[in-house]
């Protein structure tokens, strides 16, 4: 073996230590991020529980239509979608309009049948709110329990 080939071996040698070194300290490497919290679903009951107990914020994430024809009390109306035949511009949407959420309160979010009322969720997590609850079954597993609206 001559003093070149040497040479090449010695370098090759170097650069193959100085990758693994780089390859295998866990530490230095992206980590990946943190899932964002989640909400909570909460039965009616546990809803109503959080309504009589706690300092809560309550959305209601219907259309007006649905708003108007009843709704909890002291609920606020902020819609998540255009659905059943509403037509409001985005900037009366829950995303263009989630700054009205107060991150200091627990949010109970609320729709129809509780399929709203997710993806409201996920809009108020994603905006790193970290008390959103999700009411299962929503206005009609309520008024099915019994428990009071607003006509």
């Amino acid at each position: 073996m001559n003093k070149q080939n040497l040479t090449y071996i010695v370098i090759f040698l170097v650069f193959l230590i100085v990758v693994l070194l780089f390859a295998l300290r866990p530490d230095d490497r992206p980590s990946a991020p943190e899932s964002p919290a989640e909400f909570e679903t909460v039965s009616v009951e546990e809803a109503r529980e959080m309504i009589e107990k706690d300092d809560v914020f309550i959305l209601d994430v219907r259309t007006p239509a649905e708003f108007n024809s009843s709704h909890i009390e002291g609920a606020t109306l902020i819609p998540v979608t255009n659905s059943g035949g509403s037509n409001l511009s985005p900037d009366q949407l829950l995303e263009a309009r989630i700054n009205e959420v107060p991150k200091d309160k627990k949010i109970l979010v609320y729709c129809r049948t509780g399929h709203r009322s997710v993806t409201a969720s996920k809009i108020l997590v994603a905006a790193g709110y970290s008390d959103a609850y999700n009411m299962e079954g929503g206005i009609t597993a309520w008024t099915g329990a019994g428990y009071p609206v607003v006509s």
